[in-house]
């Protein structure tokens, strides 16, 4: 019998990012393709679902978004898919670890994070005072 192996990496977690990270560069899939040494078309499968990148581009991806590489990983136990621990760097946005944590979440369909994800980004947007001094938010 023939055993099927299942791909240890979060394709979609990672398409996802390459998308998000290249809409807010303002890059084309080109300009990815020339920073990353990843095809054009092989990034436009990754960021459609239906690409499975071998481990260099794997590697050159997660370089290129400053993610670690733990974040687009799967984790199995006893046959059924597990997320494994947030892990995130300091320098990620908020709403980048708020999303991490809403996927990882098991009470949470992926539909439901992703939604949740969106307000959350809508929200952090608005609420957010990226204009006024430290000292000025914290007298809130």
């Amino acid at each position: 019998m023939a055993r099927t192996s299942k791909s240890l990496i979060n394709t979609v977690e990672l398409g996802r990012a390459i998308r998000r990270r290249r809409e807010e560069l303002g890059l084309s899939l080109r300009d990815v393709a020339d920073e990353t040494n990843v095809s054009a078309s092989t990034l436009s499968r990754i960021e459609n679902g239906t690409g499975k990148p071998d481990a260099d581009n794997i590697a050159r991806l997660t370089s290129w978004l400053d993610v670690p590489l733990e974040r687009i990983l799967k984790g199995t136990r006893e046959g059924r898919e597990e997320t494994k621990a947030i892990v995130y760097y300091p320098h990620e946005t908020t709403p980048e670890i708020v999303e991490a944590h809403l996927r990882a979440d098991r009470n949470l369909t992926a539909e439901t994070a992703d939604a949740l994800s969106e307000l959350f980004r809508v929200a952090y947007s608005q609420f957010s005072r990226k204009d006024q001094p430290k000292s000025a938010r914290k007298k809130r």
